[in-house]
């Protein structure tokens, strides 16, 4: 796995679907550079069973998100129309109807790849370029990758979950309230830190006051 954290998020420029239907040719996550801070996070595929429970969850709580300012993308190998047609099916039908975020369309699984998340084994060739061993990579997809991106384009906190495993959508909000209070306050956050409770000076005299505290 590509370990992408104090690092800038690998660029791309894919095909997208925004606002529940509307495609976007060429969408980018430098469109949010000095804006936003961004949730970008794989799923495996479309039409599944655990990936509309995470999908819809994020929905459910996008509020929570605007109002840290951050904005929430997800992403699969799955082609603009898939993603399409799967928000367009009632959610009792087994679609997403009713989700608005952006989700972003890795056809060519070079988004996944660049961002070490590309289920499946592969080597590469004399020319650099990548090739599977055996037919994996006829069927292969993204593992459960959330990326948080601060608002300079760098990876802040990653998380990669094997295929069966659903993310928790409170410890998303929980990264992006540790992040955005240690910015805000230069204070660096301890194990188990919520908003709200008290940060800690990042020295050797700090932790021990904290520690005495609690």
């Amino acid at each position: 796995m590509t370990m992408l954290v104090g690092k800038k998020a690998p660029v791309f420029s894919a095909s997208a679907v925004i606002n529940g239907g509307e495609f976007v040719e060429k969408f980018s996550l430098e469109q949010f550079i000095g804006k936003k801070h961004v949730v970008f996070y794989f799923y495996p595929l479309d039409f599944t069973f655990v990936c509309p429970t995470e999908i819809i969850a994020f929905q459910r709580r996008i509020a929570e998100f605007e109002e840290r300012n951050v904005a929430v993308i997800g992403c699969s190998i799955d082609s603009k129309f898939s993603h399409w047609a799967w928000l367009n099916t009632p959610q009792n039908k087994g679609g997403i109807e009713g989700v608005k975020y952006p989700l972003v369309a890795d056809v060519n699984k070079t988004i996944a790849l660049n961002y070490g998340v590309l289920a499946g084994h592969y080597n590469y060739d004399d020319n650099g370029d990548m090739i599977w061993v055996g037919d994996e990579g006829k069927d292969s997809v993204a593992y459960r990758g959330l990326f948080l991106i601060d608002k300079n384009g760098i990876v802040r906190h990653q998380v990669v979950n094997d295929l069966p495993l659903g993310r928790s959508i409170d410890e998303a909000l929980r990264m992006i309230d540790a992040l955005q209070f240690f910015e805000e306050n230069g204070e660096v956050c301890p194990a188990d830190w919520n908003k709200g409770k008290d940060g800690m000076k990042g020295t050797a005299e700090g932790v021990a006051s904290y520690l005495a505290s609690h």
